[in-house]
């Protein structure tokens, strides 16, 4: 299951990968928006939540760039979001750094290539072996600075 959220302004952007993962036959659960303007923090929460619990195995966040969305999710503990715009980069956020979640930036793409983005980041899986160190050392930093919380 792959969650999914957006702000109004990735709205329409949203629709379109729904559809796209519709017709794939790829379980996932949309987190709103429904097009009204939001806050996308509270976008970003709601998806990263499902990751953390569980209940979600990664997620796509889209926003106008695509940056504010990566920003508030990676303020979450256990969360690797990724802006990504092009193949390369999206395959090696998965191949090295093992993203769980996708930020796609909707007026930076368009949907041709955000749909493209979307099948490379689901079909490609962690490589593993050194770069489970460097997620170690990530992991260790995270844990340092959210001591106290």
């Amino acid at each position: 299951m792959i969650a999914i959220g957006c702000d109004h302004a990735g709205y329409p952007l949203k629709q379109e990968l729904l559809a796209h993962l519709y017709a794939k036959g790829i379980a996932y659960e949309d987190l709103g928006c429904d097009g009204t303007p939001c806050d996308y923090p509270r976008i970003a929460q709601a998806v990263c939540e499902k990751i953390i619990s569980g209940s979600c195995e990664c997620g796509i966040l889209i926003c106008g760039t695509g940056i504010g969305m990566s920003i508030a999710a990676n303020k979450i503990p256990g969360i690797r979001a990724s802006v990504c715009a092009d193949g390369f980069s999206t395959r090696y956020t998965r191949l090295h750094n093992d993203a769980n979640v996708l930020c796609l930036g909707a007026r930076v793409i368009g949907s041709g290539l955000a749909l493209e983005l979307a099948d490379i980041f689901l079909e490609t899986g962690f490589e593993g072996g050194r770069h489970q160190r460097r997620l170690d050392m990530i992991t260790q930093l995270e844990a340092a600075h959210t001591k106290g919380e």
